[in-house]
């Protein structure tokens, strides 16, 4: 009950003249920091190519990578619902249909990882992490592709093994 005898600083502030109050400078604190900011990688390049006034290059149009890349997103999308719930209200293992959701999720999982690299490595900035990074994705999409056919031919299958963890 020390606390109870300490003088507030509303009592402090009250007892002095305003002219002998001083405020220390106000310091930023944000939320879930306990230290500055740091950035951890450098910035990236800054190229100018040409001079301000030159018109922007339009790019060749592709179907592959519009409308016809944006419907097989979609595609893939939308047919993963009826793969995920399938199995489980059928009640039994086919492999066919655990082949047809093991491929959706490697697709599905590598088309947004795509996005993600296109987004976050420009070709123009980063040519080379840009590279390295899509042939890193390759491989991890193929390991992981692998990885699910074996365990879908060595093992109980991709439905049956998400069962038993469900339960376990």
């Amino acid at each position: 009950m020390a606390s109870a005898f300490r003088p507030s600083a509303a009592r402090i502030l009250a007892s002095k003249p305003a002219s002998a109050i001083r405020f220390l400078p106000q310091t930023r604190v944000a939320a879930f920091h306990v230290s500055q900011r740091s950035q951890i990688l450098p910035p990236g390049p800054q190229i100018v190519i040409g001079t301000v006034n030159d018109p922007v290059p339009i790019p060749t149009s592709n179907a592959a990578h519009g409308s016809y890349h944006w419907a097989f997103e979609r595609l893939i999308a939308l047919g993963m619902v009826p793969l995920t719930i399938a199995p489980f209200v059928a009640g039994t293992a086919n492999p066919a249909l655990d082949a047809a959701l093991g491929t959706a999720l490697v697709l599905h999982s590598h088309i947004g990882f795509d996005a993600c690299v296109t987004d976050y490595f420009p070709k123009r900035q980063y040519p080379k992490t840009r590279t390295f990074m899509i042939w890193l994705l390759r491989g991890a999409t193929i390991t992981a592709a692998v990885g699910l056919f074996s365990f879908q031919t060595n093992d109980v299958g991709l439905t049956e093994g998400i069962k038993k963890m469900w339960k376990a």
